[in-house]
């Protein structure tokens, strides 16, 4: 038996912000709203989607679990029905897991298009566990690419890349299913698979056609609604990115660094790794330690450490050894 959960309603296009009392009244939401954000997303767009909808708005400061308490506490207190993430992936996830952990519903307003949460019935905090967490999908999403566009572009990069990370994500969850009988869904998977696929081959358009991208991370994240788990997008590359988080002093960017994990996956697949390489590179996401801001002792240490991350078959098996980690990012030139 599986749980499919999708979003009711997505609209995506300039301007699309204005329509967010049309979405609420299509989606039947009553009570009061509250609006999560942070100070640079309530400027971007929080405060025209709390004055617009009269909501309360919590603008998020301080650490992950206090930011998570004290908005569950106001939502209680203020008896609120709904609740609308407006920002980026932190926003959107803290938003999840209130609604999760106070049973209501949330609508998705991404400011950038920098990962897959925006539709993912999944959350993933640093600070805590660097695991999914299984919530909700968003009963509705609203992005609007002309807010989008003006995202600073290490965002978009990033967002790139953690849709290009896709491509090993199927590969990893196709040998978990030949060799350890896991479930595999064709559906889900080519769904994820085409989301990278389209990136990778429009990766000199979405400078000026982010409409391509956000629509691929809101199929990554519909991919996982069906698969019922974060199996079609996050597989070694997302442990390996998910290890750095744990042991350095400080990372980079979520789809940054699983864009630098899918190259070394797709080489240790047998697959193009410098395709996957070379789109990154196209879209401006970086493609080695260096460009990581990430020492070369740390890139070793994550690969080494990665498949114990979480208890999830992949590429790399049991493990790989200090001289095999070492051989693999310096064949791809992830470091020198």
């Amino acid at each position: 038996m599986k749980d499919i959960e999708l979003p009711r309603r997505v609209i995506v296009g300039d301007g699309a912000i204005e329509r967010i009392g049309d979405l609420v009244c299509e989606l039947a939401l009553v009570g009061d709203s509250l609006v999560i954000a942070d100070p640079i997303t309530a400027k971007i767009a929080g405060e025209r989607v709390r004055s617009d909808l009269g909501s309360e708005i919590y603008i998020l400061g301080g650490s992950i679990d206090h930011d998570i308490q004290s908005a569950i506490d106001l939502i209680r207190e203020k008896n609120i029905g709904y609740l609308v993430g407006v920002g980026g992936g932190r926003v959107i996830d803290i938003t999840k897991i209130c609604a999760y952990k106070t049973e209501i519903p949330f609508l998705s307003v991404p400011t950038a298009a920098s990962h897959d949460g925006i539709t993912s019935p999944q959350a993933s905090l640093r600070g805590r566990k660097p695991v999914s967490i299984r919530v909700h999908s968003a009963l509705g999403i609203l992005a609007d690419t002309e807010i989008i566009r003006k995202a600073p572009p290490r965002l978009t990069a990033a967002g790139c890349a953690d849709a290009i990370s896709n491509y090993t994500a199927v590969l990893d969850w196709k040998i978990a299913h030949e060799k350890k009988g896991e479930y595999y869904g064709d559906y889900a998977a080519s769904l994820s698979m085409m989301s990278a696929q389209i990136v990778m081959h429009n990766a000199e358009k979405i400078k000026n056609h982010i409409d391509i991208l956000v629509e691929a991370l809101i199929s990554s994240g519909v991919a996982m609604g069906i698969a019922g788990s974060s199996r079609p997008c996050s597989g070694a590359e997302h442990q390996f990115s998910h290890a750095l988080d744990l042991i350095c002093p400080k990372p980079a960017l979520h789809g940054e660094q699983c864009g630098v994990g899918t190259i070394m996956m797709a080489y240790l697949h047998g697959t193009d790794w410098e395709k996957v390489r070379n789109a990154l590179k196209t879209v401006g996401a970086p493609i080695n330690s260096r460009e990581l801001n990430i020492d070369d002792k740390y890139i070793i240490r994550a690969l080494m450490m990665a498949n114990k991350i979480r208890d999830r078959y992949t590429i790399l098996g049991d493990g790989l050894s200090k001289e095999e980690a070492i051989e693999l990012a310096r064949v791809t030139g992830i470091i020198k």
